[in-house]
């Protein structure tokens, strides 16, 4: 029973920090109410059209504001007070629920609507991700930093698993306007915990233009060879890998044969697995090892994709999600400290626009390409590509962690936070 509490201790250290467990809980009741629109928006486009390249072009509108205006988002929040600014996209979030919620409740929603609507949440995230990211050292400090980034990943599971189940029933029963109605309250939780938090304002002096300060990150981003790398996997694996929940509604609809509540099913499945591999990271209390593990994750994600496109049965497919979630968030909680914990504190929040845009910027591409495979060759095909190639990408990113070491043992010694004898993260 000792050691069972001193690791869930461990598992849970940085609910310590008052901060911190204001955000963790009001996340997690915001964040239940975003699954279940993203099950309502997918089922209502599929609903509507019936068409894998719609689907795939709602995610393209969604998450491609990331990629265009997600460096801009990370001058942000090294520029401002970064409380204040989740505050105000936290808000603008809530209104876009609303006026989703008001067309479809009224029968006047179409596709287009759904498009426009997800595009104008997509540039509110591309402000919103990177200030989220780097506000979360400023609640538990450095030390508790990598448990604090996966306890934050857990939470975004946990409503994973519940978000979309309830939305299932809920489509089912009232439909798709009562799901972003119960979203649009659900912000009220975490925009009550920002206001409660006991923090003094981030004062920064206004510094150089924001193009050079984007340039500065840039360059920083680019000459470290470990940023570079772990980078360059994220991209792979949201470029070819993350784009299969977008198709999840025809998979379940046109493969499975299966309605909202069968799809609702199979993303709380992908949570669970989610959940679990971002708990098994919350317990971890070093950085050895992680680089390699990241590779090794992303490398099973690619596997499980492509068994996934092949599965026939619900019990199996549903077996294989809960596979890809689990190696998904492990991978992607793995990075996220990585990066975190090597890099400059001035440069936070731009580096972390750069992990948000290579890793919900790169989706939205995806997302059209495997729209537009599935169309001319089937969800099937597509999705089993995406599986190879990722697969594939994994095997390049492991075959670079020898050349890689060196620099972050440099960093490391630089900066005091390990002698020459320590294993490296990577």
């Amino acid at each position: 029973m000792g050691a069972l509490a001193d690791s869930l201790s461990a598992t849970l250290r940085g609910l310590r920090h008052r901060n911190f467990r204001l955000f963790f809980f009001g996340q997690l009741v915001s964040l239940a109410g975003s699954w279940m629109q993203t099950l309502a928006q997918g089922w209502l486009v599929w609903r509507l059209s019936g068409s894998p390249w719609l689907l795939g072009l709602v995610g393209f509108a969604q998450f491609s504001p990331v990629l265009l205006l997600g460096l801009l988002g990370g001058w942000a929040a090294d520029r401002f007070d970064r409380r204040r600014l989740v505050t105000l996209t936290q808000t603008a979030s809530l209104v876009q629920s609303v006026v989703l919620a008001a067309l479809t409740l009224s029968g006047a929603v179409q596709v287009w609507h759904v498009i426009v609507l997800a595009a104008f949440l997509g540039a509110v995230n591309a402000f919103d991700m990177p200030a989220r990211q780097a506000f979360l050292v400023r609640m538990v400090g450095r030390e508790d930093l990598g448990n604090a980034i996966a306890l934050n990943s857990s939470i975004f599971n946990g409503a994973r698993i519940v978000g979309p189940a309830v939305a299932g029933l809920v489509t089912g029963l009232w439909g798709e306007g009562v799901c972003f109605a119960l979203n649009a309250l659900s912000f009220g939780a975490v925009l009550a915990g920002l206001a409660a938090m006991r923090l003094e304002r981030e004062r920064r002096p206004p510094g150089p233009g924001a193009w050079r300060q984007i340039r500065e990150g840039l360059a920083y981003a680019w000459r470290t060879p470990h940023t570079r790398a772990l980078l360059g996997l994220v991209t792979a694996t949201s470029l070819l890998g993350l784009p299969y929940s977008v198709l999840l509604p025809a998979f379940a609809g046109g493969v499975l044969g299966t309605d909202a509540r069968g799809l609702g099913l199979l993303m709380s499945c992908a949570g669970i697995g989610s959940l679990a591999g971002a708990l098994s990271m919350a317990s971890r209390t070093s950085l050895k090892g992680l680089g390699r593990h990241a590779g090794l994750m992303a490398g099973l994600f690619g596997t499980a994709l492509a068994l996934f496109a092949l599965s026939e049965g619900f019990a199996l497919s549903a077996a294989l999600l809960a596979v890809l979630g689990f190696c998904f968030m492990s991978q992607m909680a793995a990075v996220n400290t990585l990066l975190q914990s090597l890099v400059p504190e001035a440069l936070r929040g731009r580096l972390m626009s750069l992990y948000v845009v290579t890793f919900v910027g790169m989706a939205p591409v995806g997302s059209l390409a495997m729209g537009r495979l599935s169309a001319w060759f089937g969800v099937r095909e597509a999705l089993f590509s995406g599986g190879v190639l990722t697969f594939g990408a994994a095997l390049v990113f492991l075959a670079t962690l020898r050349r890689v070491r060196p620099s972050v043992l440099s960093l490391l010694r630089a900066r005091s936070e390990a002698s020459a004898s320590d294993a490296p993260p990577l």
